[in-house]
């Protein structure tokens, strides 16, 4: 947005010193990804420039890496895509319950020890990983579900379920529940009053947590490296086994195609919050 006319010099120098800060921030971290993206469609069996490729020859260039990921030997990553997405599939929607119901019973007035609870339900993203795993994969070996779907699965929505209690929460903070009075006082029961009412209003924020809990689930590797059998594996766990034994241009297809499934997400999850706060009258 341009600065008013009326501007004085300081606050204009200030503004575009911050532009340029966060422009060099922002350049900063995204950087290493233009080395991703020509390198993934390099000829050769190398993670370096060939001389063609800083020529721009169209010879240096192929999509034989994109087809690698496709129709590769044994097809090991579609067996781990295959898994990464039926994984975080079920993942997010069991986040969803749970971070839903858990945010709605935040929002009431009548919720005691609400920070208590609250630090309890989002301790996941505060702990290390590593001793998330730990625990989860006793839990889970305890149980008899180690190296299955239904394990990682569990574990997942562990993880994912804060995602969802914080974008819900932070939706409902401006929910009007005069218009959920309203409903009971005219008969309707609270399911009813739920489907119609509360749930079209906060859809955004749960769509947005869902996207979120999916995007954690699908990037997570540390705790699948307690759970995951030969049957299990995911993408991050054949990206991390690609790298460790046979490094191959493939990872960096891979890698290109998360980071737009990344991008694409978090696009969508900004577009969903943008919605949300004009359906709450914040932002018009």
């Amino acid at each position: 947005m341009a600065l008013p006319k009326y501007t004085e010099p300081h606050y204009r120098v200030w503004h575009y010193t911050y532009i340029f800060i966060c422009s060099c921030v922002f350049v900063f971290l995204i950087a290493p990804l233009f080395v991703i993206f020509p390198l993934s469609f390099n000829a050769e069996e190398f993670l370096v420039f060939s001389e063609g490729m800083k020529k721009l020859d169209p010879d240096a260039f192929s999509l034989r890496w994109y087809k690698d990921m496709i129709y590769g030997t044994k097809n090991p990553w579609g067996l781990a895509a295959k898994n990464s997405f039926i994984i975080a599939f079920f993942a997010t929607i069991g986040s969803v319950i749970l971070g839903t119901v858990a945010a709605l019973g935040l929002s009431s007035r009548h919720m005691p020890y609400k920070g208590i609870i609250m630090a309890t339900l989002i301790s996941p993203m505060i702990v290390p990983l590593i001793i998330s795993g730990v625990a989860i994969f006793f839990f889970i070996a305890k149980v008899g579900l180690a190296a299955t779907h239904a394990g990682i699965v569990i574990a997942h929505i562990i993880l994912g379920t804060p995602f969802v209690v914080i974008t819900v929460t932070a939706t409902l903070s401006g929910f009007d529940h005069s218009v959920t009075r309203a409903a009971a006082s005219l008969g309707s029961n609270p399911v009813n009053t739920f489907m119609k009412i509360t749930l079209p209003l906060i859809l955004p924020g749960v769509i947005s947590g869902a996207l979120f809990a999916f995007v954690t689930s699908f990037d997570e590797v540390v705790v699948v490296l307690f759970l995951a059998g030969l049957d299990n594996t995911t993408i991050p766990i054949q990206m991390w086994t690609g790298l460790r034994e046979q490094l191959s241009p493939t990872i960096l297809a891979v890698a290109t195609c998360l980071i737009i499934l990344s991008t694409l997400i978090l696009v969508s999850a900004e577009l969903l919050r943008r919605r949300s706060e004009r359906l709450r009258g914040i932002n018009r």
